[in-house]
């Protein structure tokens, strides 16, 4: 009787190891949180391309880039307005549009990647 009272309590006891340590095991890890949407001043910087790839903002509004992608980037001015050297995933970059224009840019590391800043 004692001997299966052990027994018992071993199989008690690996049941319980066996749900903590694979507590979660086969599900799917949870996938990190979306990037907010490019909104009037904001460019994402996601799958290789600028988003939205053509803004327009008025004369004075700050626009800011950010990296979405494991890859680096940079935000180039075709005319050398502005640069902003390297950006890391999570890097950002802000720019003040002061004067009413076409801004073409850039990545210098990816020359697909084109976009543009309208400033009214």
């Amino acid at each position: 009787m004692r001997k299966a009272s052990i027994v018992a309590v071993l199989f008690l006891l690996i049941a319980l190891f066996a749900g903590i340590s694979c507590q979660g095991y086969g599900k799917p890890a949870p996938s990190p949180a979306p990037a907010p949407a490019a909104s009037g001043n904001a460019v994402s910087i996601s799958n290789f391309a600028f988003s939205p790839a053509s803004i327009t903002v008025p004369a004075g509004t700050k626009v800011t880039w950010t990296n979405n992608d494991s890859a680096p980037h940079t935000v180039t001015s075709n005319t050398d307005a502005f640069e902003s050297g390297s950006l890391s995933r999570g890097g950002t970059f802000s720019f003040t549009f002061a004067q009413k224009g076409t801004y073409e840019y850039f990545c210098s590391f990816h020359s697909s990647m084109n976009g543009k800043v309208i400033v009214e």
